[in-house]
């Protein structure tokens, strides 16, 4: 039986940008750990834990149903994955362009970064 720790992190990331463009939130909160912590980069604390991230989550997916995340470029490097990502399907057919830096540790990821474009 493989056991799941095989899983390299691009791959733990796929399966989330897999379940975002899916908008399955059961998928995408089992690619995070329990613990999660996502920030605005450097350092501004956007939310934190399985609760938080269900509650803004699921709310987006609900609201936004055309909701789509293209992975324009991927960057590896040990347990960290930069993808930088154009986000489509936004009201008033906004697009947003951001790069996601994912820190990925036992197949989970742990902590997310995020660059946007303002």
């Amino acid at each position: 039986m493989p056991h799941s720790s095989e899983k390299t992190p691009a791959e733990v990331v796929q399966e989330q940008v897999d379940a975002y463009n899916a908008r399955d939130i059961e998928a995408f909160l089992a690619t995070y750990a329990e613990d999660i912590e996502v920030f605005d980069h450097p350092d501004t604390l956007t939310m934190s834990g399985h609760v938080q991230m269900r509650e803004i989550y699921a709310g987006l997916f609900d609201r936004i149903p055309d909701l789509n995340a293209a992975i324009t470029n991927r960057i590896t490097i040990g347990k960290f994955v930069i993808d930088q990502e154009k986000v489509t399907g936004l009201p008033d057919n906004r697009t947003l362009d951001a790069v996601a830096i994912y820190e990925v540790d036992d197949c989970k990821i742990r902590r997310v970064w995020f660059v946007k474009d303002s």
